[in-house]
């Protein structure tokens, strides 16, 4: 059964294919090139081109057409894995690499790879075996993976409980005075462009402990401290203080260092392990590209 999606645009954003890439992050911008090229998408009643820019005030239909059956496949991905036993599984994911299948993401995904891997909890469903928790595709870092629907299980109880260890670094633009501080903003979707996720006063509760590493001209190198996990929290709650993490394609100003995406990484992954009960603690190290732009940072500081 064909879905339809209507959406108001609030500002200048730019081509029709990436704002709808945007506002339907599900789905790739190849996807919507070819409904575009189906007509199936209208602004303000009229059937769209591909090349069209949107502007303010304009009105978007999107008929999306009937999912096609995804199978998961498993691939022969590379894989960084930090620790593993029978339960649990560390991973380093690398920056550019969808964490789940989605409609608009069939393949190439860590869950892919894992599942080639070995045998993963079902509890999250047949897209998502395993992930107990996500980071975006384009950051980088740890994330734990449930082998078994107990350890699924005792490891999502740590992530309600606020009990396990989440911690960034982060590159964010400007100097940040103080040498630590606690950003506690409620963070949903905005209602200015549908786009983003924003500090809004109806939002779910967010809070992000953060202290700053390194001190450079233009930059500040901190390590963030997530106390709650909403999308995109970082992210949002340093633009909130105008101090967004370079990089940052939605939040914050593009292309300002060499690049493809942020410059945040999950270095930091702590829990309790499901059957032991042991303190695990894992850290992962920069990406190249990231240790060779803070190098870059020190020679010009």
């Amino acid at each position: 059964m064909t879905e339809k999606k209507e959406f108001t645009i609030t500002t200048e954003t730019g081509r029709i294919d990436k704002v709808l890439s945007q506002l339907l992050p599900d789905y790739s911008r190849s996807q919507i090139q070819q409904w575009l090229k189906k007509d199936l998408v209208e602004i303000n009643g009229q059937t769209s081109k591909g090349n069209h820019k949107v502007v303010a005030d304009e009105k978007i239909s999107v008929t999306i057409p009937d999912p096609v059956s995804l199978d998961l496949v498993p691939e022969d991905i590379p894989l960084d894995i930090v620790y593993e036993d029978d339960q649990v599984l560390v991973v380093n994911k690398p920056q550019g690499m969808v964490v789940h299948p989605s409609p608009g993401h069939p393949n190439g995904t860590l869950v892919n790879a894992l599942l080639a891997h070995t045998p993963l909890s079902e509890i999250n469903g047949v897209f998502r075996p395993g992930i107990v928790h996500r980071i975006d595709k384009d950051t980088s870092g740890l994330l734990m993976v449930a082998k078994t629907n107990e350890a699924h299980e005792s490891l999502s109880e740590q992530l309600k409980a606020k009990s396990n260890l989440r911690e960034y670094l982060a590159l964010v633009h400007g100097n940040i005075e103080e040498d630590e501080g606690t950003i506690d903003a409620p963070i949903g979707r905005s209602k200015l462009d549908r786009m983003k996720q924003a500090i809004v006063p109806d939002g779910r509760p967010a809070v992000t402990h953060f202290e700053v590493v390194e001190r450079f001209t233009d930059y500040t190198l901190i390590r963030c401290r997530l106390e709650t996990g909403r999308t995109h929290q970082i992210r949002v709650h340093l633009a909130y203080i105008n101090r967004p993490v370079a990089g940052d394609p939605t939040y914050g100003p593009r292309k300002t260092l060499p690049g493809k995406g942020q410059f945040l990484h999950a270095a930091v992954l702590g829990f309790k392990h499901p059957t032991t009960g042991e303190n695990m603690r894992f850290e992962a190290p920069l990406p190249a590209i990231f240790e060779k732009t803070l190098q870059e940072l020190r020679e010009n500081n």
